[in-house]
């Protein structure tokens, strides 16, 4: 199946009707994309503990990574 999408100027798109129906997404649903070695894109649907999404939530959380953060939160 595919799809074309423009993007808007703040960078968001809409996905088309066919392929929210075929990811089972709809509105509130996150979606995972993942750059491959290639430089094509997988997009698919995100479980709520999916490890890819866990891991791409990793990279947001540095601001809590100091020493001094992980000495205060240790006993957590």
């Amino acid at each position: 199946m595919t799809a074309i999408a423009k993007i808007t100027s703040k960078g968001q798109t809409t996905v088309p009707r066919k392929i929210r129906e075929a990811l089972h997404v709809g509105p509130g649903d996150r979606i995972l994309w993942e750059l491959l070695p290639d430089g094509s894109v997988r997009v698919r649907r995100s479980q709520p503990m999916d490890l890819e999404y866990l891991r791409a939530l990793e990279g947001t959380l540095t601001e809590w990574g100091s020493a001094e953060d992980e000495e205060a939160f240790r006993d957590l």
